[in-house]
């Protein structure tokens, strides 16, 4: 299974935009008709182009603004490739704009997103509530709290009062997770080598080998190490301690404020996350023997050897981390291999509906280091 997705890999990469001229023109009432991969949510054509950025496979998008009035796809952002990296139809279409990933041009991979939507909701992901007395308040709630990306504020305005002022935290992903990990003979997985920066002092993390912390499970992500599933906890906004198991390769991320009980399991380690300091980089330096991170593909190239992979993915700021297929690869066409990946970390709401008499937007931590720097 892991050599398939590897050569779907390949297949797939030979529609990436890299290589091409950088387009930021964007197409008021114009349809891409067809091509899809999939559909996110954003709040403006501004938020869904870098999505599509971000994008593993993305090469170009349509977005139903707030006017589109034919059905309730309003705030959809259309993901979209094709083998070429252009449109294979282009239409006229009240109500949408359509344009280009920005991955050929120079772009900041951590983008400020200052805008606010009034009657705008940012529904789900929520972790969090607090009052506040207006909007600027709980943005500056959200911006000050590490695990916020993204707000909704109730404004006095709004029909039910016992919520009016309500400020509503949310959370998504700001670290790359890998989608899949499987064990595969002939493969070497990694991270980028450029850490996150941030103004928190380092600290070391809490580790217990051969412990299980059972129950209280919230989530299950693939992980390649206890050190990476200790970082996913860490940005994860209620993961309160975790447990990785090694036959599975799973991090089990928990929350119970109240209590930790633990056992002996050989083959498991469980630990605890990394509040208020930035956790040290150990997670993203180990190197993965036999472990492929086998989707989320935006280019391939052909190398000698793994550290080469490794670095070249340092050096390319689309990568976030990669797998190089070595001589003893299973499939003899597909080896000297280094496939970079990448996933979407920038804030990202789950669901965006219109809504009379709220408030939404993004935290500002992004603007705030642009602005120091």
């Amino acid at each position: 299974m892991g050599t398939h997705l590897i050569l779907v890999g390949l297949l797939s990469i030979c529609s990436l935009s890299f290589g091409q001229d950088c387009n930021q023109q964007l197409l008021e009432n114009v349809d891409f008709s067809g091509n899809d991969i999939t559909s996110l949510f954003s709040p403006d054509v501004e938020h869904c182009q870098q999505l599509c950025t971000q994008h593993a496979s993305c090469n170009f998008f349509t977005f139903f603004r707030a006017d589109w009035n034919k059905d309730n796809r309003n705030f959809f952002c259309l993901i979209k490739a094709s083998p070429n990296g252009q449109p294979d139809v282009q239409a006229q279409l009240q109500g949408v704009t359509s344009g280009f990933s920005l991955k050929p041009c120079s772009q900041d991979q951590e983008p400020c997103l200052p805008k606010v939507y009034q009657n705008v909701d940012f529904f789900g992901a929520d972790y969090r509530t607090l009052f506040t007395a207006d909007y600027e308040e709980c943005q500056r709630a959200c911006t000050q709290d590490p695990a916020c990306q993204f707000f909704t504020f109730v404004n006095e305005a709004f029909k039910i009062v016992e919520i009016r002022n309500k400020c509503h935290l949310k959370f998504s992903w700001p670290v790359p997770r890998t989608p899949v990990v499987d064990r595969r003979t002939g493969v070497r997985s990694g991270f980028s080598q450029i850490p996150r920066i941030s103004q928190q002092s380092v600290c070391q993390g809490k580790l217990f080998p051969n412990t299980d912390i059972p129950g209280n499970d919230i989530e299950n992500i693939p992980a390649a190490s206890a050190e990476y599933c200790q970082a996913l906890c860490s940005a994860h906004s209620v993961c309160t301690y975790f447990t990785f198991a090694s036959n599975d390769l799973k991090c089990y991320m928990k929350n119970n404020k109240d209590s930790i009980v633990t056992k002996a399991k050989d083959g498991v380690t469980s630990g605890l996350p990394a509040r208020f300091c930035q956790l040290d980089n150990a997670w993203i330096q180990v190197v993965y023997e036999n472990i492929a991170f086998p989707t989320s593909v935006i280019r391939f190239e052909l190398m000698d050897d793994a550290d080469t992979c490794q670095r070249t993915c340092t050096q390319d700021p689309y990568c976030q981390f990669y797998t190089y297929t070595n001589d003893n690869f299973t499939d003899p066409n597909s080896r000297r291999r280094c496939f970079f990946k990448r996933t979407i970390t920038m804030p990202a709401p789950p669901k965006v509906a219109k809504l009379a008499n709220v408030v939404s937007g993004f935290q500002l931590r992004n603007c705030n280091s642009k602005s120091i720097a």
